[in-house]
């Protein structure tokens, strides 16, 4: 049996964020194994983490494939055990496949992720993604995985409708749309279709990416954000250094047993 506790992340209240399912593996399972429960989840991402020497390890899952990388699972992750398994703990350390070690500390009722900052050169806009969108940004970039594209205003965000067959063809992980926010300091939506999932509601790896563009535009460290999907969720974005400091709050939805 595998403890499953699922998680909304990056919350302002019951059903908002993005919920994200946090196994925890006492006895290795296999890679198969770890995707056949990311799919019958069906949720935007599934963690496993394993207990290590002073670290947890972990891996995530969107239900068609395993990714480098996954703010909101990550987050999520730490609320298991920073809440319920080790709540005299201030901080986790998870040690990645991909990305290193990556920390989580409690900052009031916040929780922070410590992320890489991810570095981006303008580029010429893909013909595909300017099809499945039928709106043009004013300009278009490229980051470790996403392709980031920038809007005019909020309301132009709000009102996309990408073609999401379309948009899957895409060669890089997903497709970051963002634009100065009304309220904050920046908005966002995020679009992934090639890896299993049409919009993500809230995407923490994405603001690695956010993070240093706003920075650099605003003049600013510290910046409020609000991804614009369904269901909505906010987070508090820091650049310091190479680091991206990405925090936000979490809820427990539920928690059980996988039985296999």
């Amino acid at each position: 049996m595998i403890p499953i506790y699922q998680v909304d992340a990056f919350a302002r209240g019951p059903f908002t964020g993005n919920p994200a399912a946090v196994c925890v593996l006492t006895d290795p399972v296999t890679e198969k194994t770890m995707q056949d429960i990311a799919m019958e989840n069906n949720l935007s991402e599934t963690a496993f983490i394993t207990r290590g020497n002073g670290e947890w390890l972990i891996r995530w899952f969107t239900p068609a494939a395993e990714v480098d990388l996954c703010g909101h699972a990550t987050l999520a992750s730490a609320f298991v055990v920073l809440k319920i398994l080790e709540p005299q703990s201030d901080e986790v350390i998870f040690r990645s496949r991909v990305m290193g070690h990556l920390t989580v500390r409690k900052r009031g009722d916040l929780l922070e992720l410590d992320f890489p900052a991810d570095t981006l050169s303008e580029t010429e806009l893909p013909a595909i993604i300017r099809e499945s969108l039928g709106q043009s940004p004013e300009e278009c970039h490229i980051g470790r995985s996403d392709y980031l594209l920038l809007y005019g205003s909020e309301d132009d965000i709000i009102h996309l409708k990408p073609d999401f067959r379309m948009l899957a063809a895409t060669e890089a992980r997903g497709v970051i749309a963002t634009a100065p926010g009304k309220e904050v300091d920046f908005v966002s939506r995020f679009f992934c279709p090639g890896i299993g999932i049409d919009e993500d509601p809230v995407t923490g790896s994405a603001h690695t990416t956010l993070t240093p563009f706003w920075s650099a535009r605003l003049g600013k460290k510290i910046m409020k954000a609000r991804q614009l999907s369904a269901r909505g969720g906010v987070l508090e974005c820091t650049m310091e250094g190479d680091r991206t400091l990405i925090a936000g709050r979490a809820s427990l939805y539920l928690e059980g047993k996988i039985l296999i």
